[in-house]
């Protein structure tokens, strides 16, 4: 069995990735990051998930990324948006997905892993830019020029196998590899308990994708 970093949010789509990859019959090393956003809940889910899909071992990395701000996950004078807008949202954490694979990168480098998995997706995504197939290709090509394990001949994969999916396809996917969704979290402001607001964007993107996919939604909404 092939080892393999698996970035490891906490939410559906990222528990979604890491049965993918145990599926595949990757021995699973899941990182998480604790970077100051709003709540720990999804944390604390991730440890639940990474549990319960059987990832030989789960590490949070901390880092405090509240220093720079410019996100309403990291800076608390930013509210949180009650509706879509236009262009790139105020939840969008600049450079957030660059620190998290630089991570993921170094740790695989330790363990000899020549796989990183990502749940980022390019249909669903909220308009974010480190979730485009362009980013993930060019990252890719980066690590393979970056460290010493490629240039000794370990090529590196960065794997994003939901890319393409839309949120329905995703949760199908998750509940035929029996991934619990009511033990992750999504929302952006999500309580100590990880009870859903139910009126962010992650909360309608997770919704309507429920909907679509016919499958039951076991999410727990705290207006509910």
């Amino acid at each position: 069995m092939k080892n393999a970093v698996v970035l490891l949010s906490g939410g559906m789509d990222s528990a979604t990735v890491l049965a993918m990859a145990r599926a595949q019959g990757f021995t699973c090393y899941a990182l998480s990051v604790d970077y100051g956003q709003r709540h720990h809940a999804e944390l604390a889910a991730a440890q639940r998930i990474a549990r319960l899909l059987g990832a030989h071992e789960h590490r949070v990395v901390k880092i405090d990324l509240t220093g720079f701000g410019g996100s309403a996950l990291t800076d608390d004078s930013i509210a949180v948006p009650q509706r879509a807008t236009e262009g790139i949202p105020l939840t969008y954490v600049p450079a957030r997905n660059t620190i998290m694979l630089s991570l993921a990168l170094a740790w695989a480098e330790v363990l000899r892993a020549q796989d990183i998995f990502i749940g980022v997706n390019a249909v669903d995504y909220s308009g974010y830019p480190d979730c485009r197939p362009a980013y993930i290709e060019a990252y890719e090509r980066m690590a393979n020029l970056a460290t010493r394990a490629a240039v000794e001949g370990r090529h590196l994969t960065l794997h994003a196998p939901l890319l393409h999916m839309s949120k329905a396809e995703i949760i199908r996917q998750g509940h035929a590899l029996c991934v619990d969704f009511a033990q992750t979290v999504s929302c952006y402001q999500a309580d100590a308990f990880g009870r859903a607001c139910g009126v962010c964007d992650a909360c309608r993107l997770r919704r309507a994708g429920f909907a679509a996919a016919g499958v039951e939604d076991t999410t727990v909404y705290r207006n509910a």
